[in-house]
Order: C-alpha cells, then structure tokens, then sequence
C-alpha cells in the first residue's frame, strides 16, 4: 500500500496483530501502522488522514534523524570530516582534519568517554541530597537517553548524546541522577530536576525534536 503526504510517496508497512488499538510510526522512509486483523486497507488510509499531525512530526524528526546519521555532529556542532595526511585530529571552524576514519571513531570515543566522565562527577559534587558516585556506562540505546539503576549505582548514557549541546548532556545527567533521590517520574522528581536545570523542558523538546 502507498500513501501520499506532502506530494511525496510513502510505502505503507501494514502489520495486522491481535491488536485493539493502532499504531503508527516512521520506518527507513517507510510509514509502518500496526493494527488489528479487521482493519483494512481503507481504514488505515483514513487513519492516516486523521493523524496528519503527527505524521508531519515524525516525518520531521525521522528526517532530522537522518542528517544527523549521515554527518558528524560533535557537541551540538556539524563538523566537515576531511581525510588529510596529519597524525593527530585537527579542527577548524566547522572542519574535522582526520587521517581515516578509523582514527576519528577512536577519538571520538575517548571523547566521549572524557566528557560524560567530567560532567558526571560534576554534578554529583552539585547535588546536594544524598546519593551515591555511580559508576558510568555508556552504549548506544535506540530508545532512551540515559538508564539509571540503583541496584547496581549504574548510569547509562547513550553514546549519541555527544553529537549535542553540553547543555543536553547536563540534563540527561541530572535527569537519571535525580532517579537516586525519587525512583519515578513524580512532581517531586521533576521538582528536583528543575532545581539543578530549570530549563529541562526545553533540553528534554530538543532531544525528542531531534
């Protein structure tokens, strides 16, 4: 099935469940709707018109998605990666002067590594109610920014959160540090992240947006 949305063609993935409700999201370019075995094709179409608002987010934030993917974005900033004959990375107004790439993937993990390291201890030293020094992981995560387990002292960050702002960065740290203080997403717990960031709505709209 094909759907048309902004004069551009998308093939739609229909996956028929038991399901009772319909759900739709973006998928390589595709438009992939998970619903019941009694909806047909018409139906989902008609679903589709319905929603066109959420369509025209996520066609967005898929498309954000991609550049991101396709170019080198380091602390918030889209970096020119350029192979040249030097030994060490350099940087230059929005070019990145790389050996091989193998090189830049060593960097920028080291980077990162260096960087959660720093602003983790940070505001740990900031916080003032009790809890502990956790031990920092970090690993690729398609569907969250950071993990908190308390069980462990763990905090998990994505790996992609250096293509960001510092800014992003911070909140998702003081995000799954305040799990320590309230373990759920209560007033109380969002009280205690606008205390040490009180413009979290705007960092959290950034990460969803992008």
């Amino acid at each position: 099935m094909r759907y048309v949305y902004n004069d551009k063609v998308y093939e739609v993935l229909i996956e028929r469940k038991n399901n009772k409700n319909t759900y739709i999201r973006l998928k390589n370019d595709s438009i992939v709707v998970t619903t019941s075995y009694f909806v047909s094709d018409k139906m989902v179409k008609d679903i589709l018109d319905k929603n066109s608002s959420f369509l025209s987010k996520a066609i967005k934030h898929e498309e954000i998605k991609k550049l991101k993917d396709e170019n080198f974005y380091y602390l918030g900033k889209m970096y020119n990666v350029i192979i040249a004959p030097f030994n060490s990375i350099n940087t230059s107004d929005c070019n990145i002067y790389v050996k091989e790439i193998k090189v830049l993937n060593k960097w920028i993990k080291k980077q990162t590594f260096t960087i959660f390291s720093e602003r983790l201890n940070y505001w740990v030293s900031v916080f003032t109610e009790n809890i502990p020094k956790p031990n920092l992981k970090i690993r690729k995560m398609t569907s969250r920014w950071g993990v908190c387990n308390r069980k462990n002292n763990n905090v998990t960050l994505n790996s992609e959160l250096i293509k960001y702002d510092i800014k992003q960065i911070d909140y998702v740290i003081i995000h799954e540090l305040s799990h320590f203080v309230h373990f759920n997403h209560s007033k109380e717990f969002w009280n205690t992240v606008s205390k040490y960031c009180n413009d979290y709505k705007l960092q959290r709209k950034i990460l969803k947006d992008n």
